[in-house]
């Protein structure tokens, strides 16, 4: 859906879900700013049993001038209805009727939804949708800084004071946002009620520690979701504890904080296993969370969600820690016995020389789909572009022995377009532009299996990021490199590679 479509309306209504939290008030905003933009009328509101009281989105309100006003008793039948941060006949939102209805969210899909619906569940904010469709209409958010502050601190809040941020464009957001710090500040240092400071204490006292892996679980009274980044991130500093998995249960949902202080587990991909199927998760490698809905677990009548939840969660990590085998390349040396060789296809792939983007000796940070990576530009380093996008490092070395020069453009398009920033200026870059296209020349051999049970690998190029491959996806190493090893993702393989006979 593109914003542009709500604009054959004119009686428009915005709702955000009951109890709105900062992230639901900052996409309802911007989504008013949007159509008052394109002169239209639209009110902005939200319905249920209480009013916002809480002491952060009380300033939110007053400083950020959010035209939002409480409407438990709202009547009226508006043309369209647009629901913002929610998903209409959820149980978090005051059905209110409307002849045509609109949906704008990220979180995972609970209902039908209507023709008109914008539901992206892997970005950590509604607010980062937002933003993204009104840059799409050729608009600017950041030339009002009151919307634009509003919208990150949606976004703060809703990813864990930005612990949980897992997809790029939300990233793309907060470097592209020009916002009142003091503000935020003033939000953040009234987050915590003394009610939310008993109930921190109150959760800590009854952990639950399984040594056999050293984890803790702790489980908290339904509070905002920011005391569980709190409670799991002091739990966290304690002797012998590698993670720590802190929740709470509402009607609604079971919320969830991870924390990892161990290089050996990811706290986004831990957070992704703990809710697939049953609801999302992701964030950072050492803080990350998620939402399970209740709706999606096998519940029996007579059973008690909080103790199914618990046996979820144990029964999940207990299978994450058995489900892989740890390999360092530096220190691994393959057993080819098995292996087959398989040499590179004819495959045009992109390729930038970094010194081409930014000065010899710079530090830069590269932004994909995967995350940021981090490296020192160096007159022999170049970046391969695989063929969904994916960005990785390559010596001068390995790229003219490897393959040759196809053309000076590459063109392609990708989920998302990777670029660079000098990490010390600021100053942004787009890969492609400076891409060019080569393609294998055929002497880029290696042995490489099928996974049959799955791995975290840590590369020579990067020692303290592992990448997971599952049984199914290969494990190859080159030829001429018994260190360089690496995983091949099952579906990408066979367009990769052929094997030689």
């Amino acid at each position: 859906m593109e914003l542009r479509e709500l604009l054959q309306y004119n009686d428009i209504v915005i709702q955000c879900h009951d109890n709105p939290d900062a992230d639901a008030l900052a996409s309802g905003y911007a989504l008013y700013w949007y159509l008052r933009k394109m002169d239209k009328h639209a009110r902005f509101i939200y319905r249920g049993r209480h009013a916002v009281t809480k002491s952060n989105l009380s300033i939110m309100l007053e400083k950020l001038m959010i035209p939002v006003s409480y409407e438990p008793n709202f009547a009226d039948k508006p043309e369209l209805l647009v629901t913002v941060d929610c998903q209409y006949g959820q149980k978090n939102v005051t059905l209110t009727p409307a002849q045509h209805v609109a949906v704008i969210d990220h979180h995972q899909v609970t209902v039908d939804l209507p023709d008109q619906s914008e539901v992206r569940s892997n970005i950590g904010s509604c607010a980062t949708i937002l933003w993204d469709m009104i840059r799409k209409e050729g608009l600017d958010v950041s030339e009002d800084r009151l919307l634009s502050t509003a919208l990150y601190y949606g976004l703060y809040t809703d990813t864990n004071r930005l612990s949980e941020i897992s997809h790029p464009l939300d990233r793309d957001m907060l470097d592209s946002l020009i916002v009142n710090k003091s503000i935020i500040t003033e939000m953040s240092n009234s987050n915590i009620s003394l009610e939310e400071l008993k109930i921190t204490g109150k959760a800590i006292l009854d952990y639950d520690y399984y040594a056999s892996h050293h984890y803790l679980i702790i489980q908290a009274e339904e509070c905002d979701p920011n005391i569980l980044g709190v409670i799991s991130d002091f739990s966290l500093e304690t002797a012998g504890v590698d993670i720590c998995l802190a929740f709470y249960i509402s009607a609604e949902e079971v919320k969830f904080s991870v924390r990892s202080c161990v290089k050996e587990i990811h706290a986004n991909e831990l957070a992704a296993y703990l809710a697939e199927g049953i609801g999302g998760g992701g964030g950072h490698i050492y803080k990350a969370g998620g939402t399970i809905r209740p709706e999606k677990l096998n519940k029996p009548a007579e059973s008690d969600l909080a103790e199914l939840v618990n046996q979820i969660f144990r029964e999940r990590l207990n299978s994450y820690y058995d489900k892989y085998e740890i390999l360092y390349a530096k220190e691994t040396v393959l057993d080819r016995t098995g292996m087959k060789r398989y040499e590179k296809l004819p495959q045009e792939l992109g390729c930038v020389k970094l010194t081409d983007l930014f000065p010899l000796s710079s530090i830069v940070e590269i932004r994909t789909l995967e995350g940021d990576v981090n490296v020192k530009v160096e007159e022999d380093k170049y970046l391969m572009i695989g063929i969904e996008g994916e960005v990785y490092p390559i010596t001068k070395e390995k790229l003219t022995k490897s393959y040759r020069p196809l053309n000076d453009s590459y063109s392609r398009t990708f989920e998302y377009s990777p670029h660079i920033k000098n990490v010390i200026t600021g100053e942004k870059k787009e890969v492609l532009p400076y891409a060019k296209g080569v393609i294998s020349t055929g002497t880029s051999r290696i042995y490489a299996r099928p996974l049959v049970k799955a791995v975290k690998l840590f590369t020579l190029w990067d020692e303290e990021k592992y990448y997971s491959g599952d049984p199914g996806d290969y494990i190859a190493v080159r030829e001429d490199d018994e260190h360089d090893i690496y995983v091949i993702r099952e579906r990408l393989f066979h367009q990769l590679y052929q094997e030689i006979i």
